[in-house]
C-alpha cells in the first residue's frame, strides 16, 4: 500500500472518529463522562424541572418508595431504533444506585428525540423486585402519569394505585411517541 493511501485512510479514520465523538458529545447524556457527580446534578435538574412543570408529581415523589430518574434518554431510528440514557435511583432523596437505560425497537419509524423519564416505585415490593433484578424491563403494565401531552398531569385513581408510575416529559426532536415499553434498566458503576 502506498503512503498516500495509508495517509488518506488515517485521515478518513480520524475524521470519522471525530465526527462520532461530536455526535456522542451532542447527545449530552453522559456517554464517556458519566461520573456520579454529573449524573446526580442532572437528576437534580430534572426533578426540579418536573416539579415546577407538573407540581402534582411532588406528591407522588413523597409517597414513592423510590424514584429512578433518567435525565436524558436519547432515541433515534430508521426502521430499526435504539435509545440510551443514564440516571440514578433515589430512596428518601438520596442516590443509592446508578442505572443505564437501553431501548431497541423495530417498525415504521424515522427520526430522533430526547426526553426525560422518571419511574416512581409506589410499593416496597415493586422497588425490591427492581433492585433484585439483573436487568429489569419496563412492560405495557406501566402506568403513565405524565406523557407531555398538552402539559397536563393526567393521573386518575387507577393510575395512582399502580405499583410503578412513569413520567415522560421534556420531549424534543422529530420522532413521535416516547414510551418506555421494552426499555431495559441495568445497574452500572459510573
Amino acid at each position: 500500500m502506498s503512503s498516500d493511501k495509508i495517509l488518506m485512510s488515517r485521515r478518513t479514520f480520524t475524521a470519522a472518529g471525530l465526527a462520532s465523538l461530536g455526535v456522542t458529545a451532542a447527545c449530552g447524556n453522559g456517554i464517556g463522562n458519566a461520573n456520579d457527580v454529573m449524573i446526580d446534578a442532572r437528576v437534580d435538574a430534572t426533578l426540579n424541572q418536573m416539579y415546577s412543570t407538573y407540581p402534582g408529581t411532588r406528591d407522588l415523589a413523597q409517597k414513592a418508595a423510590g424514584i429512578l430518574v433518567i435525565p436524558l434518554m436519547t432515541e433515534g431510528g430508521f426502521i430499526l431504533g435504539a435509545g440510551y440514557g443514564r440516571g440514578a435511583l433515589r430512596i428518601n432523596g438520596a442516590t443509592v444506585d446508578y442505572y443505564a437505560s437501553v431501548k431497541g425497537n423495530a417498525g415504521l419509524q424515522i427520526g430522533a428525540q430526547q426526553y426525560a423519564q422518571v419511574l416512581f416505585f409506589m410499593t416496597d415490593a415493586a422497588l425490591a423486585r427492581f433492585r433484585r433484578s439483573t436487568g429489569w424491563t419496563a412492560g405495557a403494565d406501566l402506568e403513565y402519569v405524565v406523557k407531555d401531552e398538552g402539559n397536563a398531569l393526567t393521573a386518575d385513581t387507577n393510575t395512582l394505585t399502580a405499583p410503578i408510575i412513569a413520567a415522560v416529559f421534556g420531549q424534543a426532536g422529530l420522532r413521535i411517541g416516547a414510551t418506555l415499553e421494552g426499555t431495559k434498566y441495568t445497574r452500572i458503576i459510573p
